[in-house]
């Protein structure tokens, strides 16, 4: 049997070294992570090369808290993004769903919105459909806490590092300030766990979000995900025969709404509903808000004309009187001769 030849690490080629003690650390392909180790040990090894001024780095990869290839950190990104342009979100609370459910669930909830579009478009509203843009997944409540901390607290302009510690706060640099920069993550470290949403992320949450608010979309939503009469009854199976399948039905039970943000606030179970129940969506409200305008300022015309005339019969009584004390008892001793 030939003898074994023993290499030595040190006469490796250079990428090829990285992949030996790096690979079994990292959860990424050896090149990537050759490249990005071999970035990392000189960066860290040359302190001058470490503290490199904004226009070192290329424009589409900034330096971050946390690695963008990771996964944290492109839900990170998503979740920023979602919660940025979706003014309306639901938030609900599933317990073990199984994936038969989830299909289920998600058939009936893509066919109670569609149906929907369809009375909008058979009425002649313009507005486009939404069903397909309206989705219905589960998140990590830890990242999307911390999205939240960053979309509502993190203010570029007036950047503060208060409580966030000496090293969150050494490590930050002012000049980035995009999402996943040391800079957001330091300024919002002291508001972990004060958000309004902050104490129902806890355990297993889904979210629906929807692109526009729009209260008939959400309540047919809510008629399927979280149904309550009289605002939000179920349909009949007679309407929708596949609602009471054993599977959906199975899911249905394991889903409780908790709550919403709509706008950017807060609301609870009973002002969710409330919105879902407005007459006509937003068309409606706006007309109930023309309604309510237009009737104040003729109820303010008819105030001030009244007072006017008020003031008009008064005075013309005034005169009145006046001109009779003016006449005096000549003129009353006259009227009597004649």
């Amino acid at each position: 049997m030939p003898p074994r030849l023993r290499l030595s690490v040190s006469l490796l080629p250079h990428p090829l070294r990285h992949e030996v003690l790096v690979y079994p650390r990292r959860h990424a392909s050896a090149a990537a992570a050759g490249a990005t180790s071999s970035v990392t040990q000189t960066s860290s090894s040359n302190p001058v090369s470490a503290a490199l001024p904004p226009s070192a780095y290329p424009s589409d990869q900034p330096p971050s808290h946390r690695r963008p290839e990771f996964r944290k950190s492109q839900l990170h990104r998503q979740y920023t993004s979602l919660l940025r342009t979706t003014p309306l979100i639901i938030f609900f609370q599933h317990n073990n769903l199984q994936a038969t459910e989830w299909t289920g669930i998600r058939r009936e909830l893509t066919k109670a919105l569609r149906k929907v579009d369809e009375e909008h478009a058979a009425a002649g509203r313009i507005e486009p459909p939404i069903a397909p843009l309206v989705q219905l997944k589960i998140i990590k409540t830890s990242i999307f806490e911390a999205a939240l901390r960053v979309v509502d607290f993190f203010r570029p302009d007036n950047i503060s590092f208060k409580g966030a510690g000496k090293i969150a706060g050494a490590k930050a640099d002012p000049n980035f300030t995009h999402d996943l920069s040391r800079t957001a993550y330091a300024s919002v470290l002291h508001k972990k766990g004060k958000h309004e949403l902050s104490p129902i992320l806890v355990g297993p949450i889904a979210v629906l979000s929807f692109p526009h608010v729009s209260p008939e979309h959400l309540k047919a939503a809510l008629s399927i995900l979280s149904p309550k009469a009289p605002q939000n009854p179920a349909p009949k199976r007679k309407a929708n025969p596949g609602l009471y399948d054993l599977p959906v039905q199975n899911g249905l039970q394991k889903l409780m709404l908790l709550a919403a943000r709509v706008e950017g606030k807060v609301f609870d179970d009973g002002q969710t509903r409330w919105v879902s129940s407005i007459e006509g969506g937003m068309t409606g409200l706006r007309s109930q808000l023309v309604a309510t305008l237009q009737g104040a300022s003729a109820s303010v015309t008819s105030t001030l004309d009244a007072a006017g005339k008020s003031l008009y019969f008064t005075l013309e009584s005034r005169r009145s009187v006046l001109e009779d004390e003016q006449k005096g008892p000549e003129s009353e001793g006259e009227e009597k001769k004649e």
